[in-house]
């Protein structure tokens, strides 16, 4: 089950599983750790009492993991619970996470503290243009390709670099690896502007919930990657004094519309996802919909 965030999957997934009388693997790469569940619209302590979940709460802040590590995690989980359940749901909205269980991903070499300190430092002090400038030299080919806004893969394509010897291009293969089970592909959608007023609205409940209270907790570790993420950011400027809490929140709104389209223009690629409208249907025509669409499989 997959969509843009703040299409409903949560709730769908939820009553999917109790169908099928099946356990749910999140594909939410933040919702993996602990101390940041109103930020990342995780499940709550009564959704996760109706249905088993995994890889929700598991990791602290400052645990490093991957698509790499998530792949090889969830697809050694699987081969446990196939030996229970005849259906397995795996739920949620990042591109990579769902790609490395669904298709594989290139056997990057996992990057070492040392090298990955090395890079942090030379971001922060250096800034990323010398970055884009190096990685233009080791490795042209990705240079051309790689968003030069995201420095996050732009430092990591470096860490790879140094780390190996090694172009980063060189282990970018795209091979889809074969799975030892079907899978069957559902995807959320609604109208724009739908979408965008249940982002907006659920943005608004995470203030009334306590989100700013959440942020202020996870404040002093506001360097680890896992804080970097929407929601968390913005809030990081009210607290340094940057911006006042109404533009922040605005600004949270307008970032999670924007990853929004995102992560819908990177499931355009995938034809084999099978699209229902959640604006349209009613939850038991698509919990139908799936249903049959996985017994025709």
């Amino acid at each position: 089950m997959l969509g843009p965030t703040g299409v409903g999957k949560t709730e769908l997934s939820l009553q999917l599983a109790e169908c099928l009388g099946s356990p749910i693997i999140n594909a939410d790469s933040r919702q993996i750790y602990k101390d940041i569940k109103i930020g990342t619209a995780a499940p709550t302590a009564e959704e996760l009492a109706r249905v088993k979940h995994y890889f929700v709460h598991t990791l602290r802040l400052d645990e490093y993991y991957s698509a790499a590590e998530y792949e090889k995690d969830v697809l050694a989980l699987l081969s446990e619970l196939f030996q229970k359940y005849d259906v397995v749901i795996l739920s949620g909205g990042s591109m990579m996470y769902i790609d490395a269980v669904t298709k594989g991903i290139d056997d990057i070499p996992t990057v070492d503290e040392e090298t990955r300190q090395l890079l942090r430092e030379r971001f922060e002090t250096e800034g990323l243009e010398p970055l884009l400038e190096e990685l233009k030299l080791l490795d042209p080919q990705y240079y051309e390709i790689v968003d030069k806004r995201n420095h996050k893969r732009v430092v990591h394509a470096l860490e790879i670099c140094y780390m190996t010897g090694k172009t980063y291009t060189s282990f970018r293969t795209n091979t889809l690896k074969s799975r030892p089970f079907r899978m069957v592909k559902f995807g959320l959608m609604r109208e724009r502007e739908q979408l965008f007023a249940r982002i907006n609205a659920r943005v608004d409940k995470m203030m009334q919930e306590g989100l700013m209270e959440e942020v202020k907790r996870v404040y002093p570790l506001r360097e680890l990657n896992s804080l970097n993420t929407v929601g968390y950011k913005e809030l990081f400027k009210v607290l340094d004094g940057e911006w006042e809490l109404p533009m922040a929140v605005e600004r949270m709104k307008k970032n999670t519309r924007v990853y929004a389209k995102k992560q819908m223009t990177w499931y355009k690629h995938d034809a084999g996802i099978h699209w229902l409208d959640a604006g349209k249907m009613s939850t038991q025509e698509m919990l139908k919909t799936i249903e049959d669409g996985i017994k025709a499989e």
